[in-house]
């Protein structure tokens, strides 16, 4: 009798383990919409200042070297949740030079990067040969940023919206 008591006690285990695992699957299938995420959704558009107005760059026929373009970055979190640590990235356009100091966004602090992307810093540098054969660090030159990211502190929170621009000129 002994033994049998063992089985029932084994196949006790067994079952209960079984149904937790049967559990948590349905649990993973049934409740996983209702999941807290943030789902942030970003609009980029631009701008060509002509004649002191701003003209939208879907509708200016051509750029030309020396205009002034004006990129706005407009994110929108539709999700169910805050976004926290958000971080919107934008890209400057190849033929064109970031306008010094015209990174703007409430709250979001502005960082540069210098190559496509892979690493941002506040004030990029480069390496410069000096007269006497040495290596300085260096700031960067505006026509060798490649990318700006803007870092909001402040969650994003759930129907929130967050503007950031910047401006670049053609070269």
């Amino acid at each position: 009798m002994f033994k049998s008591k063992k089985r029932i006690v084994v196949l006790t285990c067994a079952t209960l383990s079984l149904l937790a695992v049967t559990a948590a699957g349905f649990a993973q299938r049934h409740f996983i919409s209702a999941v807290a995420r943030p789902e942030v959704k970003v609009q980029l558009s631009a701008a060509v200042e002509r004649d002191s107005a701003l003209v939208p760059l879907d509708k200016a026929t051509a750029v030309k070297p020396g205009e002034i373009l004006n990129w706005t970055v407009m994110s929108e979190n539709s999700g169910n949740a805050a976004a926290i640590d958000y971080k919107a990235v934008a890209h400057i356009p190849r033929g064109t030079e970031f306008v010094a100091g015209s990174a703007k966004a409430d709250g979001a602090k502005a960082v540069y990067s210098i190559d496509n992307g892979k690493s941002f810093s506040d004030k990029p540098t480069v390496e410069e040969k000096q007269a006497d054969g040495t290596v300085k660090r260096v700031a960067a030159p505006m026509a060798l940023y490649t990318d700006i990211r803007y870092e909001w502190s402040d969650p994003l929170a759930q129907g929130g919206k967050l503007s950031a621009s910047y401006k670049v000129r053609v070269k």
